[in-house]
């Protein structure tokens, strides 16, 4: 056994015993009754308070059955009849389970040498807390958990783990290289965990031919590169599972007190966020089982060494109070007046020290403060130069900036602005960071932007960006004011844009049926004139990396603002791609590019692509609440383009309107950028060149490209037999659903 397995148990076996000591301070008092009178309130190590029991009339009612099974020396505890075994339960409403792991190896010639795919199934009443992460482990392997909540609504949820070589994976990081967390809903109570590979390991078998994934406790488990090889020998980790009684609120459940848990007289009723049932506790002052009657007893503080009272003390239920003794005076506490002897020296003295000591308090918050403020100007030019502050100031004096073409702020002005951030001036929340409405002293309104982190080796590429993104002066980008540099991570302050974004208007009934296809095509049309811009005009040249409608604008007149350049990258003269880690947004994201991890011009056009299909549909790119087959927008557009049943996925308000001629060129359009090849899309010019001429000549403009207008009516309300029977060029469909077993990639042509 290697040393690697023997680190893991070793760790295991000290993280239960911890969490079996910490959730035990949980439960009642040991002088205190916790389970039902003649029934067992313990199995092994595990105790059983009531609601539970381990045997007939000992639990509220069979959900809270634990099975004891007394073969194991100590013997151990099981959720009612399943296999789910139990190492702790919490009167706060929490049980601590051990959750299997799914385990998914391979031999080298790529046939598997191991493969389980475990459940959880539990019981009303109780649910797989939200304190749990579902984890993958794994350098080829896609996983996902599915199962069913309490609302009686299926849910899937999952995550790729990726790595080419050991060196790629990092101590502690769980991101996508080697190891990937995503969380899961509340109210889950049935739970499926399934992996599956790839390419069988064989590009990675010399280090790793084994994939695992688990939901357990977020602090349970710390990913290492060790951990590839040493999960093949643990089979469970720590899990929570959150209990709650009754199916009601607690003022149903108090309007039948025949069924009422709560039986304690010093006893209250909560609600848990999870959204069912009730939980039971003691009110304070009180320590026991609330679920018993005359559970909840009191607490004699004056037992406690580190109560209140200075002198004397006395116990009442569920308080204390004190006294001083006959002679004395004061309130008796040891904080306040505590037991004066009448108006003695002595009261005289301590009240002399008492004003001395107030009056040096004074000085020493003072001084505090003081102290605090020059700390303060200290670490503002600290993060100011961390960020480049002085490159930036260099930059802008080389280049002979004035103050209206970019501007540093300082802090104190963007505090001011945005009301020192607070959350109702939030308008904006991605993966990237945060964007605020601020109010600037000038009168104007601005968009700041607050991103959650910028990597320290990379300030030099961020200054350059923030100086590029300044040098673009395009009327359908949303325009750079400048930033700040005096915090911790940099802030951008932009032009606020006052009409929401192209998402919000596509997706909501009322604003999509303003929006005309006369908007939607300028709209269209102003965005690939930006990418255009930024592949061909801008120097270097700029790849948006996260273009989607959600970070198109719109304002008053909907002019399209391109906006949220915090994933751009700039191209060197001398390169044409990147090699970069996938970013973007599912959905969006170009296939190619999160096979081979090289980032091209052409990433945006994929990206713009399935912006024309949300415009043509206006259906989102991803939804978990559509049919599997429909969930990828992307894919569903091009199966139904194919099958010549293109009427069936377009909006209704468009198709309306009569543009069919145009409807099908855009359509056709949208294939071409949809293509899985890179280098079979069109450029971002060609299409903005596209738009341009079917936006400007309306009814008379045909693509040579396009079929003619009975040609397109066929397409568009018949069959189309020529795709649907394979002819001409094959259309992957390169669409990416996070919740599939699969990328749908088409090999050899592309097409």
């Amino acid at each position: 056994m290697g040393l690697p397995f023997l680190k893991t148990k070793f760790i295991l076996a000290i993280l239960l015993t911890f969490v079996s000591t910490s959730i035990s301070s949980s439960l009642p008092d040991a002088n205190f009754q916790i389970a039902k009178p003649n029934c067992e309130n313990r199995c092994g190590n595990v105790p059983i308070p009531f609601p539970f029991g381990a045997t007939e009339g000992c639990f509220y009612n069979r959900s809270f059955l634990v099975t004891c099974n007394e073969t194991f020396s100590p013997p151990k505890a099981y959720v009612t009849n399943s296999t789910i075994e139990i190492t702790n339960i919490s009167l706060e409403g929490q049980l601590r389970v051990l959750s299997y792991i799914a385990k998914d190896c391979y031999y080298q010639n790529g046939t598997r040498s191991l493969h389980n795919a475990p459940s959880i199934r539990l019981t009303w009443g109780l649910s797989i807390s939200t304190a749990n992460k579902f984890t993958v482990v794994g350098c080829d392997t896609n996983g996902f958990v599915a199962g069913w909540r309490f609302n009686n609504k299926f849910y899937r949820t999952g995550c790729n783990s990726y790595c080419g070589s050991k060196g790629d994976l990092a101590e502690g990081m769980c991101s996508g290289l080697g190891c990937c967390q995503t969380s899961i809903p509340k109210d889950v109570w049935i739970a499926e965990l399934t992996l599956q590979s790839y390419d069988q390991f064989k590009n990675v078998w010399d280090f790793n031919n084994c994939s695992y994934s688990f939901l357990a406790e977020e602090s349970a488990f710390n990913f290492t590169p060790s951990s590839l090889s040493s999960l093949r020998n643990v089979t469970s980790l720590p899990m929570v599972v959150d209990w709650a009684v009754g199916d009601g609120t607690c003022v149903e459940a108090q309007n039948n007190m025949s069924s009422y848990a709560c039986k304690s007289l010093n006893s209250k009723c909560k609600e848990p966020d999870n959204g069912y049932g009730y939980r039971c506790y003691c009110d304070e002052g009180f320590r026991g089982n609330p679920y018993l009657d005359g559970g909840c007893q009191d607490i004699d503080e004056c037992l406690d060494p580190n109560n209140k009272c200075e002198k004397g003390c006395k116990n009442i239920p569920g308080n204390y109070t004190c006294t001083c003794p006959e002679g004395y005076d004061g309130d008796g506490l040891k904080n306040g007046r505590g037991c004066i002897r009448g108006e003695s020296l002595i009261f005289k003295l301590v009240a002399g020290i008492a004003l001395g000591f107030i009056v040096l308090l004074l000085g020493a918050c003072w001084l505090y403060l003081e102290l605090k403020r020059r700390k303060l100007i200290t670490m503002k030019q600290k993060f100011f130069l961390q960020n480049g502050g002085l490159m930036l100031q260099e930059q802008l004096i080389r280049r002979d900036y004035s103050p209206d073409t970019m501007k540093i702020f300082t802090s104190a002005e963007l505090k001011k602005a945005t009301n020192n951030f607070h959350d109702d001036r939030i308008i904006g929340q991605g993966g990237f960071g945060t964007v605020y409405k601020g109010f600037l002293s000038d009168n104007r309104i601005v968009a700041i932007k607050k991103s959650k982190e910028v990597d320290p080796n990379q300030i030099e590429q961020f200054i350059n960006e923030v100086i590029v993104l300044s040098q673009i002066n395009h009327k359908n980008v949303v325009r750079l004011f400048g930033c700040c540099l005096e915090t911790q991570v940099p802030l951008l302050v932009y032009e606020f844009i006052n009409n929401g974004t192209l998402f919000e208007h596509i997706n909501n009934e009322t604003k999509a049926h303003a929006l005309s296809w006369d908007k939607r095509l300028t709209i269209a049309t102003e965005a690939a004139g930006v990418l255009a811009y930024l592949h061909s005009a801008a120097s270097p040249p700029i790849i948006h990396r996260d273009v989607k409608s959600a970070n198109i604008l719109l304002d008053n007149n909907f002019t399209a603002k391109v906006s949220d350049f915090g994933a751009s990258r700039l191209v060197p003269e001398d390169q044409t791609r990147l090699s970069t880690m996938v970013q973007g947004t599912f959905g969006y994201l170009d296939p190619e590019y999160m096979q081979t991890n090289q980032l091209t011009e052409k990433s945006d056009v994929y990206s713009y692509g399935v912006v024309l299909v949300e415009l043509l549909t206006g259906k989102k790119a991803l939804s978990y609440e559509r049919p599997e087959k429909e969930r990828n927008l992307a894919s569903y557009f091009l199966s139904r383009l194919n099958q010549g049943r293109l009427y069936q996925v377009l909006e209704d308000n468009i198709v309306s309107e009569g543009n069919n001629e145009q409807l099908m060129a855009v359509a056709m359009l949208a294939k071409r950028c949809l293509y899985v090849r890179g280098e079979d899309r069109p450029s971002m010019k060609e299409v903005a060149m596209e738009l341009e001429g079917l936006r400007l000549s309306r009814k008379h403009y045909s693509l040579q490209t396009q079929p003619n207008a009975e040609v397109m009516e066929s397409l568009l309300f018949r069959p189309m037999n020529g795709f649907a029977k394979g002819e001409g060029n094959t259309v992957g469909t390169g669409g990416y659903d996070s919740m599939r077993d699969h990328i749908q990639l088409p090999m050899g042509g592309g097409r």
